[in-house]
């Protein structure tokens, strides 16, 4: 079983978490590349590009300007993201064992170094799908992605148990050839929705909640299993048989 996640745009460059080792992200020369290419733009071009404010647009310069210094030391991926999701992950319990199960287990979809294990050591970025880098062809950051990763996700999938849990945010679909992975791989998504106006609706902040609960769950259970995934409950979002399809899974919070 993989679990896929999206990044956080809220990324750190320390912590006081200790984990049993870093690892070089597979893509770790294309990320060298791309930061390179976006360290040419001054302050404002990333406040247009990234559409950042002042303050924001200043620190992702700084980021970039510093990016291939040996001085700024990188941090692993899954202590690295600061958003919601990983809040919810909540590393800092974990143990060895669950840190090694995680780097097995766990990817996440960057922007910037595309597909990461939880151990890949990284450096702060701010980066968007829609950025369009001359130095890297046609095409945005989606159409660079999509050809690099898809196969290796696919086989990773594949060497394991051939099952996804697809627990990324829909707009991470286009970095990938999507289709091929779901004629190559059973993808399950599960979906958290809430009582809202009389019918079952996804709240954006819930889901991502949940999405970081889910995964420290598998993660801390070592589950392998997903049909021990419809016990996974939290904050009252249980499983719902009578909303889920074959491949598409609702927890419901009552």
């Amino acid at each position: 079983m993989h679990i896929l996640l999206s990044p956080a745009k809220t990324i750190t460059g320390t912590s006081k978490i200790k984990v049993p080792s870093g690892t070089i992200p597979q893509f770790q020369q294309a990320a060298t590349d791309i930061a390179l290419y976006m360290a040419q733009y001054s302050v404002e071009d990333l406040k247009r590009l990234l559409k950042l404010s002042p303050k924001l647009a200043l620190e992702s310069y700084e980021r970039f300007q510093h990016f291939h210094s040996t001085d700024k030391r990188p941090l692993q991926a899954l202590l690295a993201y600061t958003g919601v999701v990983f809040k919810h992950i909540n590393p800092k319990d974990f143990s060895e064992e669950d840190f090694l199960f995680a780097q097995t287990h766990l990817r996440i979809v960057s922007i910037c170094y595309g597909l990461l294990r939880p151990l890949d050591l990284i450096k702060p970025y701010r980066m968007e799908y829609d950025i369009k880098l001359p130095e890297l062809g046609d095409g945005n950051m989606y159409n660079f992605w999509k050809g690099r990763q898809t196969q290796s996700l696919i086989k990773e999938v594949k060497a394991d148990d051939n099952l996804l849990i697809n627990l990324a945010s829909m707009d991470v679909q286009p970095a990938f050839e999507w289709k091929k992975i779901e004629e190559s791989v059973r993808i399950i998504t599960p979906e958290f929705k809430v009582w809202k106006n009389g019918k079952a609706e996804t709240i954006v902040i819930y889901a991502k909640m949940a999405r970081g609960q889910m995964s420290r769950y598998i993660i801390k259970n070592k589950i392998s299993n997903p049909e021990e995934l419809k016990s996974f409950t939290w904050e009252g979002f249980q499983y719902k048989e009578t909303l889920s399809s074959e491949n598409n899974w609702v927890f419901l919070q009552d």
